[in-house]
């Protein structure tokens, strides 16, 4: 699962976003109960970008909704632009600390 996807979307109700707040997998548990990864590291990140792509073609329809006057949900579309520029934001980062963490590595002697 994305770490962006662990948001609670805006659109539900206070409730219903207490309802889903859970504890994450692995928290509390001991050394020899750690929980193995389910999926690649690959898979994470491919996921990543599925998920700032998706987020950025909702903000660019809710503007264009907006725009065309097919919408008067003025929020809603700066809370999309706004969760789209944070993924986006986030995957930059990840790029960056990995391509550090490569660059590091090539700059090892054997």
């Amino acid at each position: 699962m994305s770490p962006i996807n662990t948001v609670t979307p805006f659109t539900l109700s206070p409730t219903e976003r207490l309802e889903i707040v859970q504890q994450p997998k692995g928290i509390g548990l001991g050394a020899s109960q750690a929980v193995p990864p389910t999926e690649s590291f690959g898979k994470m990140l491919d996921g990543l970008l599925k998920t700032v792509i998706a987020k950025d073609e909702a903000a660019d329809l809710a503007t264009r909704s907006l725009l065309l006057g097919d919408s008067n949900q003025l929020h809603q579309a700066v809370i999309a632009g706004a969760e789209a520029d944070v993924a986006f934001s986030l995957m930059v980062e990840v790029r960056n600390k990995l391509l550090e963490s490569y660059q590091e590595l090539m700059r090892m002697q054997l």
